[in-house]
């Protein structure tokens, strides 16, 4: 059972978090270029932002998997898995209170200024709030990244782990 759990759980972080971290990656490039430069931009950040929200969503399989892996493993006290979990759950916040809401934000933005021509969005004229915005996002991607890449080195290395596995 235990290793049934842990090709799930693996291939769920694989395949759901992957496109995650690519799209929401790929979403400041699109989200930079103007409606009035690139009109395929604002279908681009749409299609980007529902590839993260969707994934998003089925991404709830990977920890609990990994909870329930750890559970067959006899490993949920250790420190190592404690701090994967609590890294698992700063990253999920990141993505659901911040990148999302982000990306939200700038499609509006784009299709408020794909309606009224301005190619900005932001009234200015000059898009340097969709410049600081979409700067913003990809910080806060490389950062959610990041976990997700510190989460995977935890779950191989296991410091402190007495299983052998």
């Amino acid at each position: 059972m235990t290793k049934l759990l842990l090709s799930i759980h693996v291939l769920a972080s694989i395949l759901v978090v992957g496109p995650i971290a690519v799209a929401a990656s790929m979403f400041p490039r699109y989200a930079r270029r103007t409606a009035g430069e690139d009109g395929h931009s604002v279908g681009a950040t749409v299609l980007l932002h529902r590839i993260c929200s969707g994934y998003a969503i089925v991404g709830v399989a990977v920890p609990v998997f990994g909870i329930a892996t750890g559970a067959q493993l006899g490993v949920l006290t250790d420190a190592w898995l404690l701090t994967s979990i609590v890294l698992t759950t700063i990253a999920a916040a990141i993505l659901a209170l911040a990148i999302l809401p982000g990306q939200e934000r700038m499609i509006e933005s784009a299709e408020a200024a794909a309606a009224d021509g301005t190619g900005t969005g932001t009234g200015t004229g000059d898009g340097a709030d969709t410049k600081r915005a979409a700067a913003r996002l990809a910080g806060l991607t490389g950062v959610f990244n990041l976990l997700w890449a510190v989460v995977v080195v935890l779950m191989i290395v296991r410091p402190g782990s007495t299983t052998g596995a």
